[in-house]
């Protein structure tokens, strides 16, 4: 039988919150079932997200603009 494991049970396992095991839930990255109003993650479906990149993307708008202001320009 499967184990089925809530988002909050997820996020412990993966050492995350529960609002970042939602998050790869929509954009899905990680499946779950819909029961109601919760989310139910299957314990072995925890391995397709258990290597993923930590922390968050660079934000390249961000980078471009200070790389213009140390160059004195505008962008």
């Amino acid at each position: 039988m499967e184990t089925l494991l809530t988002t909050e049970e997820a996020a412990a396992r993966l050492g995350v919150t529960g609002a970042r095991v939602r998050a790869m839930i929509r954009d899905e990255r990680l499946p779950a079932q819909k029961f109601g109003h919760v989310h139910m993650i299957k314990e072995v479906d925890l391995k397709l997200v258990e290597n993923r990149k930590t922390g968050r993307p660079p934000d390249t708008k961000a980078q471009t603009k200070a790389k213009a202001a140390k160059k004195g320009g505008k962008k």
